[in-house]
């Protein structure tokens, strides 16, 4: 059975790492907790049944507690199977980062990683270039290296 646990947002992973240990030192028949990319304040517990789950999650410091239902695989599918979209990057494309650290930072594709949906990208402004490895959905194309061979033989 699966359930979706309201946790302290940011606290997420604390809040996973404590019931996992809870679970491990009682034994408790907790099979898998995922803490999905980009949903805050919420974390997913697979459990045997609803008295494990509770008995993972009761009294935790950080857990709010536990939604009221048990939810269907299919409906937390794509967030603990995101798919990798096939997004049109190609190495040698120039890219703005658009979150994380680096935002608006600009940068050349060294090197794609689609399996893990991130990009190897060497940062354009630094004097030295510094390979920054990227989640593909946090960045944007500006430029392809093919369109630039182009226009210089329209000239």
């Amino acid at each position: 059975m699966i359930f979706i646990i309201k946790v302290t947002t940011n606290k997420e992973e604390r809040a996973a790492e404590l019931i996992s240990q809870r679970a491990q030192k009682k034994e408790l028949r907790v099979f898998s907790i995922v803490r999905p990319h980009g949903l805050r304040g919420y974390i997913i517990l697979e459990a045997e049944d609803r008295d494990s789950a509770e008995e993972a999650v009761f009294n935790q410091p950080y857990v709010k507690g536990i939604l009221g239902k048990n939810v269907d695989y299919e409906e937390v599918k794509n967030m603990v199977e995101p798919e990798v979209e096939d997004l049109n990057i190609q190495v040698g494309d120039i890219v703005e980062m658009i979150a994380e650290l680096f935002k608006k930072e600009k940068g050349k594709v060294m090197r794609i990683d689609k399996q893990k949906g991130e990009v190897v990208v060497s940062l354009l402004g630094a004097a030295v270039p510094i390979p920054v490895t990227v989640k593909m959905d946090n960045i944007r194309v500006i430029r392809r290296e093919d369109n630039e061979e182009e226009e210089k033989e329209d000239q």
